[in-house]
């Protein structure tokens, strides 16, 4: 296994990574802008094909350089979730709930990601650095694609479906850390990073965790329904 590679603000790299970030999230807003209307709903799906496909080649890449461990590579994190979600939801008839899901954990997950960046058991293959950043920006794109290019909606209680569905994730996936020293969903200690939301003691740290959480989807909720943002 390798180390966990931090890019620090405020590097270079992580400016330029950033930066690269931005204009791909950008890029694929304004396309699908562009587009018809029957393509711009193709144009979906093949970037959920695009999200499967390089949810494979990362399992498929950790497999070959025998990196692959249960108690890693799980799609467990909020971020992987959020990827797993984007890949499925074109695809399920439970769109508006997963929608619901995915906006405020792709979104303010993606880009909690980007700002702080982690790579962890980081081992050298450049394909996995491109990988963090591209699946990342993936998950905020999507999201807002779906709001402001398909016109998908929040629901009135949007923010709060969000915050229960993570809860509900915490009581799975807390005793599932200590059974196989895991460290999903940082449940088990803080991130290798300094990270607004989650740093400290545990358990004292996620309980900090919580309230600012609540209070950062609601928020979130308030912004992408105001008149400015609402589409």
């Amino acid at each position: 296994m390798g180390e966990d590679y931090v890019i620090s603000y405020p590097s270079s790299e992580w400016f330029i990574n950033t930066s690269l970030s931005v204009i791909y999230i950008s890029s694929v807003l304004i396309i699908g802008s562009k587009l018809s209307k029957t393509n711009k709903l193709l144009f979906a799906r093949s970037f959920a094909c695009f999200l499967i496909t390089f949810l494979i080649l990362y399992h498929v890449g950790h497999l070959y350089y025998n990196t692959w461990v249960i108690n890693k590579r799980l799609p467990l994190h909020l971020c992987a979730i959020s990827h797993v979600i984007s890949c499925v939801i074109l695809f399920s008839p439970k769109k508006q709930y997963l929608f619901d899901v995915l906006f405020y954990c792709g979104v303010v997950g993606g880009l909690q990601a980007i700002l702080t960046p982690l790579i962890d058991d980081y081992i050298g293959v450049k394909f996995f650095y491109f990988e963090y950043y591209i699946s990342h920006s993936s998950i905020i794109a999507f999201p807002l694609y779906l709001f402001y290019v398909l016109k998908m909606k929040l629901s009135k209680f949007s923010w709060l479906k969000a915050f229960i569905f993570l809860n509900i994730l915490m009581i799975f996936i807390m005793p599932l850390n200590f059974l196989i020293d895991s460290n999903y969903m940082y449940l088990s200690q803080p991130p290798a990073i300094n990270h607004p939301l989650v740093s400290g003691n545990w358990p004292y740290y996620i309980i900090k965790w919580e309230f600012f959480v609540i209070l950062l989807l609601y928020f979130t909720y308030l912004i992408f329904n105001s008149r400015i943002f609402k589409n």
